[in-house]
């Protein structure tokens, strides 16, 4: 039997690096490479309309709602061009990677007219409304509930850990609107929320790293109408795998210690005859190619409609831990060596870097509940 194919990009899509490359030497030269650090959480809507204008946001969006009508593989392509260059990308980020592909596949007709353009000019903004207070990673025990009134609904609840809540414009929520707690992942739905509506307060969280782009978001006895429903009523579960499905597989589950590791790699190239630096940035190359492998395998299974949740499942606990041990390889080829200096701006970025480590393997699933996921399907549970 024959391994399958790596999966591979068109020349067609491979040709938009060129002019992502040279749009991002132009936009990225005043930043500080501690500031590109932060890449994907730095929130600059300015930089996400200049994106906006270039058809960057929403690429795989179909043209009729104002997208870039391109595949999946020129929206990994951008993305991956995006972090690897630490581009601030955090304000349009969620809307592009999921908010827009859930509302095509579950959205009616006129949600998608109202929500896919505005995504798509960088004039909306989403954030995700999964976690709760309480709940730690189980999202099936949902408390946050919306009950039928009028012609909408009532909603009154909490969400936590959400990315640029005060930020963002909309959120989709998964919310229970039937049964309890203990009916698990029966009786939820998504919601799409306008955060302004009255009833919806916000307070971002501070974290280790000084950066606030975490918050709590609350709702009291706000009034929703009757199409903030997302797909249908009671089928929440399936459509928010179908989200993660988006959000686990994407390249920032290996780029998110990028902008490091580019460091990690000019600074080696200073020492040209160092056989330890030479092993530590083949290392990294090694175990980020094969991250990059699995994460095109999943893009490419998206593009054909498919809902790859094992498989983005497998991609995100193994891309999370090579972010997270980049740093760690570099701190310790650095411990080793304290015959060499290394500069002042690299010891920068892995100090950073190390702090918001941790966190890559909390945000969209921990790795027990990633772990769990893979061990079902694989029928092991």
């Amino acid at each position: 039997m024959q391994p399958p194919a790596i999966a591979s990009f068109s020349d067609s899509d491979e040709s938009l690096r060129a002019d992502v490359r040279e749009f991002l030497d132009s936009a990225l030269a005043s930043y500080t490479v501690e500031y590109r650090a932060r890449s994907w959480m730095q929130f600059d809507a300015d930089f996400s309309r200049s994106l906006a204008q270039r058809g960057w946001v929403g690429v795989s969006v179909p043209r009729e709602y104002g997208g870039g009508g391109r595949s999946m593989a020129a929206r990994f392509i951008l993305a991956e061009e995006l972090l690897a260059a630490g581009a601030p990308v955090g304000a349009h980020w969620v809307a592009d990677r999921q908010s827009a592909p859930v509302i095509l596949r579950y959205g009616t007709e006129e949600q998608k007219a109202f929500y896919l353009p505005r995504i798509c000019r960088a004039e909306a903004f989403f954030c995700i409304g999964m976690s709760e207070p309480g709940a730690g990673s189980d999202l099936a025990s949902v408390r946050t509930r919306a009950r039928p009134a009028g012609q909408g609904w009532v909603l009154n609840g909490g969400k936590i850990w959400t990315t640029y809540a005060h930020h963002a414009h909309y959120m989709i929520a998964l919310v229970r609107t039937s049964g309890g707690p203990e009916d698990r992942q029966a009786g939820l739905s998504q919601m799409l929320i306008d955060l302004k509506r009255p009833g919806v307060s916000i307070r971002p969280i501070r974290d280790l790293a000084g950066d606030s782009h975490f918050a709590e978001v609350f709702f009291e006895d706000v009034e929703l109408p009757a199409e903030s429903l997302l797909g249908r009523e009671g089928a929440g579960w399936e459509q928010v795998n179908a989200e993660l499905a988006f959000e686990r597989s994407g390249p920032e589950r290996i780029h998110s210690s990028m902008v490091l590791a580019q460091c990690w790699l000019d600074f080696c190239r200073t020492r040209p005859g160092d056989a330890d630096l030479q092993e530590s940035v083949g290392r990294i190359a090694a175990w980020l190619a094969v991250a990059r492998a699995l994460c095109m395998s999943v893009a490419a299974r998206l593009e054909r409609g498919e809902n790859p949740m094992l498989e983005a499942s497998r991609v995100k606990d193994l891309g999370t831990q090579i972010e997270q041990q980049i740093p760690q390889w570099i701190a310790a080829c650095l411990g080793r060596r304290p015959d060499i200096a290394a500069p002042p701006q690299l010891w920068r970025v892995l100090a950073y870097t190390e702090q918001i480590a941790p966190s890559f393997s909390l945000r969209g699933g921990t790795r027990e509940v990633l772990r769990g996921i893979i061990a079902r399907g694989l029928g092991l549970r």
